[in-house]
């Protein structure tokens, strides 16, 4: 519960930095490089990482990415008729978030 709260908190404060839906996307990407990088720095550690990945994973990075958010804003888009900025929005949030936690998994390997 403790991580949920850091991590929606942090959501709150990155999110109110911008204008909707752009506040959404900027956590859904980071969020993603995050959880690569957690995930990837966890596999590189030996086993018992279990409490780490469901405070970090979990808690954290759960309350933190939006996509339920995501799922609203896209609504909002659709319905006041912005299909094409909606779509741009839907593409960018799906495949940079994809992108982004690839990202973080090979600067953790890398590493």
């Amino acid at each position: 519960m403790l991580g949920g709260a850091l991590g929606s908190g942090a959501r709150y404060l990155a999110v109110s930095r911008f204008t909707a839906p752009w506040g959404t996307l900027a956590v859904n990407l980071l969020g993603g490089l995050l959880m690569g990088a957690l995930v990837g720095g966890l596999m590189r550690t030996a086993a018992g990482n279990e409490q780490a990945r469901l405070l970090l994973g979990v808690g954290v990075l759960g309350g933190f990415t939006t996509f339920s958010a995501f799922s609203l804003d896209s609504w909002f888009l659709i319905e006041r008729g912005q299909v094409p900025l909606a779509l741009t929005y839907i593409g960018l949030s799906v495949a940079g978030s994809i992108v982004a936690l690839g990202a973080g998994l090979m600067l953790v390997r890398a590493a």
